[in-house]
């Protein structure tokens, strides 16, 4: 097919371009890009049209965040990347999807909360990289991120019944990717009827080059080339169904979803998800009256997890076959929320949220009595509770047509309690820890505060300044407290950070703290059409920050002497509470260059993004922090066609957690092409990225422990980061009838 490649090539060369614009009567093309809500501080939203190009590229949802300013990625597996604000990832940062506040159930963390809704199936997303509303937040320091699938359309008044939908698939070249995707509308005035289908799967994607050995992935596996990521493959499938009734100014809105990932395999783990079945509920209704706006939502989503060693990772260890790990989780929330019009310079929201979140996570014995992995179950958590019970109140103010301000304050309960727990045996190794945890008293409440204090100042058609304050405060997970077993074995399984150590739990952690400045100056032109240049620095300052300690030796017989100095390999760590700092800067610009006969019209974009994190109790620096790294981008617009060349530069990793023995990684420079045609309702997709083929190492991807013996500490080699992907072509084809 010789159209798709064309544009390319009148791009870079800048060729004519007048004979292909007078083959075809063209309709009017809009470009449009990230736009930013002024109504909302620290906010940037991402539409429909700005997350199209970047959807053929990846099936992963976290990364239709990489451009947004403050973003970065924690990697995992191919649809379960973490989104980093400022340093602070995980749970961390809030994420809702669909107004849900979805909860992670498996100690690596592997069905995050993003891998629950398909890139197909998105239409827009909010982020708060800086001052998070305390209507937008709860339990999180980071920042929050607001994922919504479309809202539903109804038939305008007397024109009959609405019949729309769309038809896609994609295929990408380095991993043999591919995937479809449905979605369809049948509605009148009153009722709407939507469907939501996708399916996603690869094989394993390859590096630039070989970063190892070619051979057996295992004793017992099949072969693996030198630059073939082992545990890189996915498969998954997504359903949901909408159902919405609209009287006057009233919405009622139920959806329910289901997603089956029969296999997800994780490079950076030392287990894979060989199963993982959720299903979620959501009932929400919105109305408009005279005093304002009123949401309710209820919501329950169930999950069934279950992992084993992937067919890269070795699965025979003696008389066991394999680790079966398994977990369960339901999570129930209930949300309402009130925007009172006082006057026309105040507004205050006022809202209740709560949340109930179970969990049991069990290891079924895998081995006969004379093993380690036998004859009970080994229970890693039973029954935990984290219940969070939360009353927040806002107060929006107009003082001026220069002057807006906003003050809010969130006040929460979080109860978090776990039942007696065992090991595999009555063996020392774990009848010890097991005994120790067991004698503690597991219920802990935690009374947390957020304060938010922002304001604006419009100080000319072309200039803006926000400023702000806020407290926001995060109580610890259900890992995080309550894993017990500081056994080499069991502690590398419990790992969400995907750096091929172990953890344990600390029942003692308190709430972290967060107290964060930021401004953000806004430069652009009067109508914000032409060019703008946005700089954010910010401070944060963490009290009660849960980093990681070497496994103290009073804590277990099982942790040595040798793991508290070790300055490579892998080691076992505990959760504890310090202090720690962020601060950074981030810088995102837009100019339009203009049009051009016969060349169509030209934009560029820029984002700059720079974080440092440091330990203040120990002088560490914190854990997978981004690097100083920059992205540009040209995008030409003529006709149908758009065509995107873009640019991204990393700075070298130097700065590495010691006491987690992290990987340093080098810089690098990767160049991407994509380009899109648009004919009537039909959207074609081609794009190259890493076009030179560079070799990479993922300054946030871990450590690569994706093959080999990964149960035992040194069965894999320390010390290879997990290396980003080399050359792909990826193709995307859509229809809207």
């Amino acid at each position: 097919m010789k159209f798709p490649l064309k544009p390319f090539v009148i791009f870079l060369a800048a060729a004519p371009f007048s004979a292909i614009a007078q083959e075809v009567v063209l309709d009017a093309i809009v470009v449009t890009g990230q736009k930013i809500d002024v109504q909302s501080f620290s906010g940037t939203d991402v539409d429909a049209a700005s997350l199209a190009s970047q959807r053929p590229v990846s099936s992963d949802t976290a990364s239709l965040l990489q451009d947004v300013p403050g973003i970065s990625l924690y990697g995992a597996g191919g649809i379960s990347s973490l989104p980093a604000i400022h340093g602070m990832a995980d749970d961390r940062v809030r994420i809702q999807v669909d107004g849900m506040g979805l909860v992670s159930a498996c100690p690596n963390h592997m069905n995050s909360p993003l891998s629950y809704i398909d890139p197909t199936n998105v239409d827009i997303i909010k982020v708060y990289t800086g001052i998070t509303p305390v209507s937008a937040g709860g339990d999180s320091i980071g920042g929050t991120i607001q994922v919504n699938s479309a809202a539903p359309e109804f038939a305008r008044s007397g024109e009959g019944t609405l019949l729309k939908g769309q038809l896609g698939a994609f295929y990408r070249s380095n991993g043999d990717g591919y995937g479809t995707n449905l979605s369809t509308t049948l509605a009148n005035e009153y009722l709407n009827l939507t469907y939501n289908g996708s399916t996603a799967q690869s094989n394993n994607y390859r590096a630039a080059q070989d970063f190892k050995a070619a051979g057996p992935a295992a004793a017992d596996r099949g072969w693996l080339a030198g630059n073939e990521v082992g545990s890189s493959a996915y498969k998954s499938e997504n359903h949901e169904l909408g159902l919405a009734l609209r009287h006057e100014n009233n919405l009622l809105e139920f959806k329910a979803s289901m997603q089956d990932v029969p296999y997800e395999l994780f490079p950076n783990q030392r287990m894979d998800m060989t199963e993982n079945n959720n299903k979620q509920f959501s009932l929400r209704y919105t109305g408009q009256f005279q005093w304002g706006d009123l949401e309710t939502r209820i919501y329950e989503q169930t999950t069934r997890h279950k992992m084993q060693f992937g067919e890269d990772k070795q699965l025979q260890y003696g008389t066991a076959l394999g680790m079966p790990m398994e977990s369960s989780g339901k999570n129930r929330g209930a949300l309402i929320q009130g925007n009172i019009l006082l006057s026309a310079r105040d507004t205050i929201k006022l809202g209740s949220e709560i949340q109930n979140f179970r969990l049991n996570d069990w290891w079924p014995a895998s081995m006969d009595t004379v093993g380690g992995m036998g004859p009970g179950t080994f229970q890693n958590i039973n029954n935990g509770q984290r219940d969070r019970a939360a009353f927040f109140a806002e107060w929006d103010a107009s003082w001026s047509p220069q002057w807006f301000s906003q003050l809010g304050l969130r006040s929460e309960m979080v109860k978090m309690n776990a039942g007696a727990i065992q090991g595999y045996n009555d063996r020392p190794m774990y009848a010890d820890d097991a005994a120790a945890f067991n004698a503690l008293d597991h219920q802990r409440t935690d009374h947390n505060l957020d304060l938010t204090a922002l304001a604006r100042y419009t100080a000319s058609p072309t200039q803006t300044l926000e400023l702000g304050y806020a407290q926001k405060t995060r109580s610890p997970n259900l890992y995080e407290r309550y894993t017990w077993s500081a056994m080499t074995m069991a502690a590398v399984m419990n790992n969400f950070a995907g750096d091929g150590n172990g953890y344990v739990g600390n029942i003692n952690l308190k709430p972290e703290v967060a107290h964060t400045v930021s401004a953000t100056w806004d430069w652009h032109d009067a109508d914000k059409e032409q060019w703008n240049l946005k700089v954010t620095p910010y401070y944060t300052y963490v009290t009660d920050y849960v980093d990681a300690q070497r496994c103290p030796l009073s804590f277990s017989s099982n942790c040595t002497v040798a793991n508290q100095t070790a300055t490579t390999g892998f080691v076992n760590l505990q959760y504890v509470n310090q202090t720690a700092q962020l601060y950074g800067m981030d810088v995102s610009s837009q100019m339009n260059l203009g049009e051009y006969a016969g060349y169509g019209s030209f934009v560029v974009n820029g984002v700059l993004n720079y974080t440092r994190g440091s330990n203040l109790t120990t002088g560490d620096n914190l854990y997978n922090i981004m690097p100083l790294n920059t992205k540009l981008a040209v995008v030409q617009s003529v006709g149908n066609w758009s065509n995107t060349a873009e640019w991204q530069l990393v700075a070298a990793k130097n700065r590495v957690s010691e006491v987690r023995n992290e990987n340093q990684t080098g810089g690098y420079a990767l160049f991407n092409l994509r380009s899109s045609y648009t004919w009537g309702n039909a959207r074609f997709d081609i794009g190259i990225d890493n076009v030179f083929n560079r070799f990479y190492g993922l300054p946030l991807g871990g450590a690569y422990i994706g093959q080999g013996k990964t149960m035992s500490a040194n069965g894999i080699p320390w010390g290879v980061p997990v290396p980003g992907m080399g050359r792909s072509i990826s193709t995307a084809f859509n229809l809207k009838f």
